[in-house]
């Protein structure tokens, strides 16, 4: 069994395929992960996102997953989105369901340009929003997305929505109070 080591400071230790700042949702052998990457980053927007008040929500519709966040500290406003897409892992990077087990989500932020771990979070899931998880994981498994079709799905939804429009009607959600016992002392 390996081990792969998530440490500050350090090179992100994944691939992350996409060079852009975005997002990236993904559940893999490695569990429920949130990649967020900026390049324009600082003190505030990295202890905001270790830190801060965050919600997360999840929407559904034509058979597609999105996940959905806000950031205190780091989005003035507004909210961002990544879709749920198991068909862009290998094989053996797939999850495995008897194994989806733990009802949390690992959070990174990361420096796309210098490909470095800027922050790290992991936050326990509500009930609602892990069963949402799991359905949608085991649907993408038993009848995986074409790629084509998935994309084609995912820009018809996006001309018809924002993701404000996702977040009102989204299926689950979590809000993530500020947590000060890990907030740095000065």
């Amino acid at each position: 069994m390996s081990y792969t080591n998530f440490e500050v400071g350090q090179t992100f230790p994944l691939p992350i395929q996409a060079a852009e700042d975005g997002g990236l949702f993904q559940i893999d052998t490695n569990g429920i992960m949130f990649i967020l990457q900026l390049s324009r980053t600082d003190i505030i927007a990295v202890e905001a996102f270790r830190t801060g008040k965050m919600e997360l929500a999840l929407y559904e519709e034509d058979g597609l997953l999105f996940f959905l966040y806000q950031i205190d500290g780091i989005f003035k406003e507004g909210w961002g989105d990544a879709p749920l897409a198991l068909y862009t892992l290998k094989p053996e990077q797939r999850p495995d369901l008897e194994k989806m087990t733990d009802p949390a989500i690992h959070l990174y932020l990361v420096d796309p340009r210098l490909h470095l771990l800027l922050a790290l979070r992991t936050i326990p899931l509500n009930e609602d929003f892990f069963q949402v998880l799991q359905r949608h994981t085991a649907a993408q498994l038993n009848s995986p997305f074409d790629a084509a079709d998935h994309q084609r799905r995912i820009g018809a939804i996006y001309q018809r929505r924002t993701p404000a429009d996702m977040r009102q009607a989204a299926v689950a959600m979590q809000e993530i109070p500020l947590d000060i016992k890990n907030a740095p002392v000065h």
